[in-house]
């Protein structure tokens, strides 16, 4: 009997090892960004081009996030789940797959893997802002860089 019970403890074990290992392999595939070819900028250069219009900036994080750190000022916010993603992005370059068009997510990550998948639908000129709003291994992130942000409202 007690050689059963630690043949089940051994693999109760190992199983929860197992799940351990899993959970922070799926875990650092979710914060480390894809490589993308592309152009990047920083936080204050996706600031200053979209003010002056050079660039698209566009926010695609969700509404939760938009609700919890605001968007940044000139960005605009397009959550990317949206089924009808690439439709409405073109909506906003006007037709023009050429346009620039620069992402912000949270950490870079986000923005990292829909930029390539952007380039993959035909758009030419996309580029990733890799700070993200939050910060990451690219930079402090938007907020921490102290840019003006907008709150953010359904109507917005």
């Amino acid at each position: 009997m007690e050689r059963s019970s630690n043949r089940t403890r051994r693999w109760v074990l190992l199983g929860g090892g197992a799940a351990v290992v899993a959970g922070f392999a799926i875990r650092e595939y979710r914060l480390i960004p894809e490589d993308y070819g592309g152009d990047q900028l920083t936080v204050a250069e996706a600031h200053t081009q979209a003010l002056s219009g050079d660039i698209l900036l566009v926010d695609i994080r969700t509404p939760k996030e938009w609700r919890s750190t605001g968007i940044g000022e000139a960005a605009a916010p397009l959550d990317m789940r949206r089924e009808d993603f690439v439709q409405a992005l073109t909506q906003l370059v006007k037709g023009d797959l050429a346009a620039p068009v620069a992402l912000i997510c949270a950490r870079g990550v986000r923005s990292a893997r829909l930029s390539n998948q952007l380039t993959e639908a035909g758009f030419s000129n996309i580029i990733d802002v890799p700070e993200g709003m939050l910060g990451s291994a690219a930079g402090p992130g938007w907020v921490r860089a102290g840019l003006p942000v907008g709150q953010y409202s359904e109507d917005t």
